[in-house]
């Protein structure tokens, strides 16, 4: 499956985003998706994720409570809304296609990542 992220840009501390992540030659509906982060000088970490069927979700503590996944599976498509954004937020937010076997998804079983998109968070 190949994934395209979009929707990062400038945004103002407590404003929002929403990102988007696109499939293609493969239906999304067969994989757990997850949105990574990657800030300059640290490791990718996952940020939240989504079961296939769209069931369970999950978040990490930092971003908790200002996060939304959502998929569209029609559309192929996984939405991530991003609440009351704070500068440290700023990294490139990577989509990525991920194995069912581990919940939530390691780096370890992705499948496939997108491009990755731009966040950045100015004070």
């Amino acid at each position: 499956v190949q994934l395209q992220a979009s929707g990062g840009g400038l945004v103002q501390a407590g404003g929002s985003l929403r990102l988007s992540c696109a499939a293609s030659e493969r239906a999304i509906s067969s994989y757990t998706v997850g949105w990574f982060r990657q800030a300059p000088g640290k490791d990718r970490e996952l940020v939240a994720a989504i079961r296939r069927s769209g069931t369970a979700t999950y978040y990490s503590a930092s971003m908790k409570g200002r996060l939304t996944i959502s998929r569209y599976n029609a559309k192929n498509t996984v939405y991530l809304e991003m609440n009351s954004l704070k500068p440290e937020d700023t990294a490139v937010y990577y989509c990525a296609a991920a194995s069912s076997v581990y919940w939530p998804p390691q780096i370890s079983s992705i499948a496939s990542w997108g491009q990755g998109t731009q966040v950045t968070v100015s004070s």
